[in-house]
């Protein structure tokens, strides 16, 4: 873990990577960039989708964030390529990278313990409203799947401790939502992602399903 001053620190040397990417097809200016990313402490999966976003464009010029399912973790970048910052989040109590069909039309009872995945893919997001009218991003809306605030829920599903936990080991158990803490999501997802369309990239778990995250789709200024 790095301290809040050096965080703010390498975001700062960050985003002076990603304008030299940005303005360079340089492999220099791209290994600035991993360096930047390493330094920040985030996963080699999770680098190889910030590369993808930025190095390769394809984010589009929109804010994106990705969700390190083997790390349970939430990390949110800026549409100008700045790291916000990451935080803890619950993922679906089941592992897999699939979605069962019709999920997303289906009652929470009538969805089975093994069919509560958060399913890998490159999503295209955009901001909602639950059916308690509270602020959401839906990233993949066919399966009634978002990133939101932790919400009540049963005392014995323990969700505040699981979230507070040191390790990743116990963030199973939503049904396949990115459920993370109030505070980040007021401060971070909200001003970003909860404002405009931006990009969810949700890693696989599972060798193989890599094939759930297509080829990128290009440069932001040539589309």
């Amino acid at each position: 873990m790095v301290g809040s001053g050096r965080k703010r620190v390498l975001a700062r040397w960050m985003a002076a990577c990603v304008v030299a990417v940005a303005t360079s097809s340089s492999a220099l200016a791209a290994a600035a960039l991993e360096e930047s990313l390493r330094s920040l402490g985030i996963s080699a999966q999770a680098r190889d989708a910030v590369h993808r976003a930025l190095v390769r464009g394809d984010a589009q010029g929109r804010p994106f964030a990705v969700v390190d399912k083997r790390q349970a973790r939430l990390l949110v970048f800026a549409a100008d390529g700045r790291f916000l910052g990451s935080t803890a989040a619950l993922i679906g109590q089941a592992p897999g990278d699939y979605s069962a069909p019709d999920i997303g039309r289906r009652p929470p009872g009538r969805i089975a313990p093994h069919e509560r995945t958060t399913p890998a893919g490159r999503y295209e997001s955009e901001p909602g409203r639950n059916n308690h009218g509270e602020a959401i991003v839906w990233f993949d809306y066919e399966a009634a799947l978002a990133i939101h605030r932790l919400r009540p829920a049963p005392a014995g599903e323990r969700r505040p401790q699981r979230l507070a936990s040191a390790t990743p080991e116990d963030n199973r158990i939503s049904l396949g939502c990115v459920v993370i803490d109030p505070g980040f999501f007021d401060s971070v997802v909200a001003p970003s992602l909860g404002r405009q369309r931006g990009v969810v990239y949700v890693l696989p778990e599972r060798e193989g399903a890599d094939r759930r995250m297509p080829p990128p789709t290009g440069s932001y200024a040539g589309r």
